[in-house]
């Protein structure tokens, strides 16, 4: 354990792979936020191991010898947790944790830790529940490292694995009863989805820690939780929000991020119906993040497997305050220019330019062109309103005629 600030944090060390499908810049990439979840769920990284494979050892994930450097690192440095970027098998985890003698979790499991701590309503809780018992039923045997004489011989039958089957039959009964408390739940967001009249429905959407919930204190004028970690807000958040004259419900949902875990992407569902069910996406993008485009790829990923991808949307590019571009010395004619040499304004001539102008670039921190953010915003509710009730064009003037903000 390390304590700074008086605050306590494990120490960890971090294990991933360099292949095809993830080459030796993405594998850095994804560490680097696998660092960043440690720090949420509260470790501090010492060290990070990468091999190159093309496939993951079947049985150690990683090849013996470095598997042998990371037992010798963990010993020398009283390592408490050995992280893998990618999810474990329960049998990979048993032959790690024996070879390890140290706690070995995945990027599943940590993630599933970090919502388990951030929840904070009965609901959020029961989702995250109902992810972890799935989660944990097909690794019970591992669990029970004292139950070993169930490899058979003299003695070594009956009790340990009635016991397993015993642990198993409770954590299945558990998973049925949650999954039933979760329906009955459903219900009830279902009525007061219902109840909330003919309201146009706005939902943030993004990658997880882009300033989701800080956009959504700035227009809806709320204190909703934000921090710069990952996963701040777990809980659906609903504002009713007045533009002008225009009345609208804003929703900010579960950040996305990249793998997942399925066990979320199921046991969410109904918080997802939020996004469902809206009439509008805002689609916050974080532009200060090296890798955004891709971010943008992971959101859109599984927005299209919750059928929500040809919504109508805004793209929102956040945090301009904190847009770097990296500069090319005068001396070094090797360096090729790319997008991370890009300014601002070289993006917007990119793609961007394409987008049907529904492209805006703010700072909600600072709360930079956020008058455009809110005009953009207005024009595209006022459309759906008009488009759904006709007679009401009279209320919601353009935008402009308005004049001056109050």
């Amino acid at each position: 354990m390390i304590e700074k600030e008086n605050i306590t944090y494990e120490k960890s060390v971090l294990i991933g792979i360099i292949n095809q499908q993830q080459d030796e810049e993405k594998s850095k990439e994804y560490l680097d936020e696998l660092e960043f979840l440690t720090y949420t769920a509260g470790g501090e990284v010492l060290k990070r191991f990468t091999q190159k494979l093309e496939m993951p050892n079947p049985k150690t994930f990683i090849g013996s010898g470095k598997m042998e450097k990371v037992r010798q690192f963990i010993s020398e440095n009283e390592i408490d947790t050995a992280i893998f970027d990618d999810e474990l098998s329960p049998a990979q985890q048993k032959n790690i944790e024996r070879i390890l003698k140290c706690k070995v979790i995945d990027r599943t499991y940590l993630i599933l830790d970090i919502f388990a701590q951030r929840a904070k309503t009965s609901y959020a809780s029961t989702q995250v529940e109902l992810a972890q018992y799935e989660y944990l039923l097909p690794r019970l045997a591992g669990l029970w490292t004292h139950l070993e004489r169930q490899r058979g011989g003299i003695g070594m039958r009956g009790p340990g694995e009635r016991e397993i089957e015993t642990d198993r039959r409770i954590v299945r009964d558990k998973i049925t009863l949650l999954k039933k408390k979760l329906r009955t739940i459903d219900k009830q967001m279902a009525v007061q989805r219902g109840n909330r009249g003919q309201l146009v429905r706005v939902a943030l959407v993004g990658y997880t820690n882009v300033g989701k919930s800080t956009l959504m204190n700035v227009i809806s004028k709320s204190d909703v939780f934000a921090e710069n970690k990952l996963f701040a807000t777990l809980d659906t958040t609903v504002r009713k929000v007045v533009i002008r004259n225009l009345p609208f419900l804003l929703t900010d949902t579960v950040g996305f991020i990249r793998k997942l875990p399925t066990q979320l992407v199921e046991s969410f569902k109904s918080t997802l119906d939020e996004v469902r069910e809206a009439d509008l996406l805002l689609h916050v993008v974080d532009i200060s993040h090296p890798n955004f485009e891709e971010h943008i790829a992971s959101v859109k990923q599984i927005l299209d497997e919750i059928e929500s991808v040809d919504k109508p949307s805004i793209m929102i590019f956040n945090k301009i305050d904190a847009y770097q571009q990296e500069e090319i010395e005068e001396d070094d004619l090797a360096t090729q220019k790319t997008s991370v040499h890009y300014s601002l304004e070289e993006w917007k001539k990119t793609w961007m330019n394409k987008a049907d102008g529904e492209v805006l670039f703010i700072s909600a921190l600072n709360k930079e062109n956020i008058e455009e953010f809110r005009r953009k915003v207005y024009e595209k509710v006022r459309e759906i309103h008009v488009t759904r009730f006709p007679y009401n064009d009279f209320l919601y003037p353009e935008y402009d005629t308005y004049g001056e903000e109050e």
